[in-house]
């Protein structure tokens, strides 16, 4: 969601996330990623590289972002920290005309008959860029971000379509924190929100998370509210185990708009390994933890 996440780790994380939309409608609708990011603790900063691969739809229409962030934390005061973010990214978009059917391909009866050549076209490849800020202390964090600034091509015919600039406001603060030893969390309850828009699209999250050492167990609401067309969208529960050095979530998005009968929510799921070269009792010097859930 934002690049000034980039290295607010120990030292080095992996993450691995699979989604699953809409699975009761015709054609796939899947998100896969893959990221690797590690904090430059001596430099106040944090690198990463960010992979994600969507695709939608019978005609396997797929769009492949690979990235590379940075961050920068800087120290206001004792309490507080703001934290820039940039990510540059190659993107990719992709059709398989093959698997589509064309009107002139189908009989009377509206069987497939044999295909006729599509026109053809030509796979979009381009650049884009996304940058943030975060502000954070112990319990709060806020920051925005703003995506495809170089609103990337999006037609296969070279015609002038573009993906529209993408606006997000995040931002939540842990309500109770209770802690071992000073500094490992044993319990916490925090509220989070997500408010986000592109073109004429809007939408805000708004979420509980609670963590009781081991398990993680969140509940969220997507829509807005006194909006008709956007009342409710889903009601999002998760539920995740959080060692150490691994954490496993589970989402699943229950659909309570129009959609409800027919697309059977979404399944998402989530895996962070985070793990350092540090030896136990090491006095180097290590980031502070930004208070925001994992998930």
């Amino acid at each position: 969601m934002s690049p000034s996440f980039a290295g607010a780790t120990e030292e080095y994380r992996l993450g691995l996330n699979y989604r699953n939309q809409w699975p009761a409608i015709p054609g796939v609708f899947h998100t896969y990623s893959i990221s690797f990011d590690k904090a430059l603790i001596n430099f106040n900063s944090g690198i990463g590289v960010l992979a994600t691969y969507d695709v939608a739809g019978s005609g396997d229409l797929s769009t492949t972002n690979v990235g590379l962030l940075y961050s920068y934390d800087f120290f206001i005061n004792r309490e507080w920290h703001i934290r820039p973010g940039v990510n540059f990214k190659f993107f990719y978009l992709g059709l398989d005309l093959a698997k589509l059917i064309w009107s002139s391909s189908l009989s009377g009866g509206g069987t497939p008959t044999p295909s006729i050549h599509p026109p053809a076209f030509d796979n979009v490849a381009d650049v884009d860029f996304a940058t943030s800020a975060l502000v954070y202390n112990d319990r709060i964090w806020a920051g925005f971000t703003l995506d495809h600034l170089l609103v990337p091509k999006t037609s296969f015919y070279g015609e002038d379509a573009t993906v529209p600039i993408k606006f997000n406001l995040y931002g939540g603060m842990q309500i109770i924190k209770k802690t071992r030893l000073r500094t490992k969390l044993k319990e916490v309850l925090s509220i989070a929100m997500n408010f986000q828009t592109q073109a004429k699209f809007f939408q805000t999250d708004i979420g509980l998370y609670y963590y009781k050492d081991p398990l993680i167990f969140g509940l969220w609401y997507r829509g807005i509210p006194l909006v008709t067309s956007q009342a409710g969208d889903a009601i999002i529960g998760l539920v995740g185990i959080k060692t150490s050095q691994l954490h496993i979530g589970y989402s699943y998005d229950f659909t309570i708009s129009n959609l409800i009968s027919s697309s059977s929510g979404a399944h998402e799921i989530s895996l962070v390994y985070e793990f350092t070269s540090l030896s136990v009792g090491s006095q180097k010097r290590r980031i502070r933890a930004i208070p925001c859930p994992e998930f």
